[in-house]
């Protein structure tokens, strides 16, 4: 242990440990606006989700007064798949409460550092400590509010040295946020000018039109199907015998969860022998067909290199010249998707299948009206993709350095030039 570094029990230095509750009547309680009520799908290692963000009114509010949510606190996943991720709320979402699968750790800042524990417990240490014990029970993985007091971290004594530390991760990650913002602009910007070309017909609407199944299109247009737009390949079935122990024997199996939080050190691998059309690249437009409809239905650029696809993901090729089109097409009709899984729904579950995409039908530009989008939009959609890979690097770094500062291997003052040269 380095010099001037003690280890604390987190009840020590800690102001509150706690968990809430589901209002009464479960999320056919939600409302449409109101107070955040913040649950395990929001908590993702390293940042906050809003994906099937819920809300409750003040009165359901008021009923989980003990379990509000201040700036900076510190959340942790404590049930089920999604147990110990960890990760802190924007202000801007505040106030808001928890649910009974959250846990609400309040750094004392005399003595700890709100970021500083966010990130310890993010730690590949820490974060298999955690896991261990959530694994010890008979039934679903949990960590109780007692395990939660009791766990030990190790941390410097000196507040300036924690801040120092949580400064050049947090540097990182507000990075990463920022690629991930400017992508969100950039991908309203490419379909605004998706639908002012194919939905509205902006372009065209001087020009001749024809009648079709959708009503009238530009001449010499067609109506395809979203099937017929691509190759839609759906990723392969994988049982336990699939998989290695030695992670370098094999290549990570892709799930919804992984697209969402990247390869991590709970993904799994296979060197299962499969068709050459199941393993993805980057670049590859991913789209989960099956899972929660609001949170796990998307279409994404991959982008975290070779890896092997399973059985709830389309990769979907469409011709190259095609590509910023069909991306755009299935983007603007994940609206649509959603609405067929929600229809399809059972026990929280939806799913999109093959008939429905033969089903869906969109107008289908000539060739030249192709070449033109991608002149216009293919320049954003390859910077949307430059982003993503540059946040691959950058979150490669901060995981590279969180263990090595978090331990005292290498010191703040080590790693400052190195930041200056990504950022």
């Amino acid at each position: 242990m380095p010099k001037n570094w003690k280890t604390y029990k987190l009840k020590d230095v800690c102001s509150k440990i706690g968990s809430g509750a589901t209002p009464r009547g479960g999320k056919e309680a939600y409302k449409e606006e109101g107070i955040t009520l913040i649950r395990s799908q929001n908590v993702l290692d390293f940042s906050f989700s809003t994906n099937g963000l819920a809300f409750i009114d003040q009165t359901q509010a008021d009923a989980l007064k003990n379990v509000i949510i201040e700036s900076r606190d510190v959340l942790i996943n404590i049930t089920g798949d999604s147990v110990a991720r960890v990760c802190q709320v924007p202000d801007e979402y505040i106030p808001a409460r928890v649910n009974q699968h959250v846990a609400i750790l309040r750094a004392n800042e005399e003595l700890l550092c709100p970021e500083l524990l966010k990130y310890v417990l993010l730690t590949p240490k820490y974060k298999d400590l955690l896991l261990t014990l959530a694994s010890a029970g008979a039934t679903r993985n949990a960590i109780t509010k007692v395990m939660l007091e009791d766990f030990e971290i190790t941390i410097p004594e000196s507040i300036p040295e924690q801040r120092a530390i949580a400064s050049i991760l947090s540097s990182l990650d507000d990075k990463i946020e920022l690629n991930l913002q400017t992508n969100k602009t950039l991908e309203e910007m490419a379909m605004t000018l998706y639908k002012h070309w194919f939905v509205d017909f902006g372009p065209f609407k001087d020009g001749k039109f024809i009648d079709s199944e959708l009503g009238p299109i530009p001449e010499g247009w067609e109506v395809k199907s979203v099937y017929s737009l691509a190759t839609f390949i759906n990723g392969a079935a994988f049982k336990g015998k699939d998989f290695v122990e030695d992670k370098g024997q094999g290549l990570p199996v892709i799930k919804i969860a992984e697209i969402k939080q990247g390869i991590t050190s709970q993904t799994m691998h296979s060197n299962k022998k499969l068709d050459e059309k199941y393993i993805i690249e980057n670049g590859d437009i991913l789209f989960p067909w099956s899972g929660n409809p609001h949170t796990s239905l998307g279409i994404h650029l991959w982008d975290k290199k070779r890896a092997l696809l399973n059985q709830h993901i389309f990769v979907v090729r469409p011709d190259p010249e095609e590509r910023c089109f069909v991306f755009n097409s299935l983007k603007y009709l994940l609206p649509t998707f959603i609405k067929l899984a929600t229809h399809k729904q059972t026990t929280g579950l939806g799913h999109v299948t093959v008939s429905n995409l033969k089903e869906l039908k969109v107008p289908f530009p000539d060739t030249a009206m192709i070449e033109t989008f991608n002149y216009e939009a293919g320049p954003i959609m390859d910077l949307i993709y430059s982003n993503q890979i540059e946040n691959q690097t950058l979150t490669a770094l901060r995981d590279t350095l969180l263990p090595k500062l978090i331990s005292g291997e290498v010191r703040v003052k080590d790693v400052e030039q190195t930041l200056s040269e990504v950022l």
